[in-house]
């Protein structure tokens, strides 16, 4: 695994740290193609409940690309179809967890670093947070699935002016446009984000889980129940964090749900 991706462990929550922090955690072709393994891991192992996304330090998630490898990597048309199918594979890696996943963006998140943190489930951000997404300063053009990602949030016309800009966006401004999820005090940042990881893990793990991918058919375009919603929903039923949650609930206590 590139030395640059981190995994740091606290309970049931898992923190993925890019860390590159003297080049504000710019992402390298080696991160990108060591991401989908890494999060395979993380998906698989039953202690891992959450997963929080950050770049280490606090003046920056990711400032983009690794500018050092452009010539390398993306010099012609070959390298850059190769190195974009990277990216695509770890984008699609995280919005593919089936545990949630934060975001925890403290200052600069641009172009990859956007990316990514526009692949994970909820984006919690401190309120120096710059955002953009910059394919339009270099000749590029967004894949469909990362657009769909920036409209899923912002919508159709405020997606357009943030692609065809490349303007770096403000923190209060993410907020709005719903690009950032909460937005805190630099300081604060970190213990919020992880005092709501926490609150996650207490949490019955089949509904957490089969809630994300009732969220996610419903953003794919699917509009009504089928076999497999309905039997998604009925089958919670049948689990001991069901029986547990209405024993605790007729018995006025917190629940210890165990389904991992």
């Amino acid at each position: 695994m590139s030395d640059h991706l981190l995994v740091e462990r606290q309970g049931a929550i898992a923190t993925v740290v890019l860390n590159k922090p003297a080049a504000h955690n710019a992402i390298s072709i080696d991160m990108y193609r060591d991401l989908p393994g890494l999060v395979a891991d993380l998906d698989a192992d039953k202690g891992v409940k959450v997963v929080v996304f950050r770049g280490a330090g606090q003046k920056a998630f990711a400032s983009g690309a690794d500018i050092s490898e452009f010539e390398r990597e993306r010099g012609n048309a070959e390298a850059a179809r190769n190195y974009n199918e990277h990216v695509a594979a770890a984008e699609r890696a995280i919005e593919g967890l089936t545990k949630p996943t934060i975001a925890m963006i403290h200052g600069y998140c641009i172009g990859g670093g956007a990316g990514l943190a526009l692949s994970c489930d909820i984006r919690f951000a401190d309120e120096r947070a710059r955002f953009a997404i910059t394919p339009a300063k270099l000749g590029l053009v967004y894949s469909l699935e990362s657009t769909k990602r920036v409209v899923d949030l912002a919508g159709p016309s405020r997606a357009k002016w943030i692609l065809v800009s490349g303007q770096q966006i403000q923190a209060e401004r993410a907020f709005q446009l719903g690009l950032f999820d909460e937005l805190y005090p630099v300081e604060e940042l970190e213990k919020a984000t992880y005092e709501f990881a926490e609150l996650i893990t207490t949490r019955a793990q089949f509904s957490v889980r089969m809630g994300k991918e009732m969220v996610r058919r419903v953003v794919s375009g699917q509009l009504q129940d089928d076999e497999e919603t309905v039997r998604i929903r009925n089958s919670s039923f049948d689990t001991e964090d069901y029986a547990e949650g209405v024993r605790s609930f007729l018995a006025k206590r917190s629940p210890r749900f165990t389904w991992s």
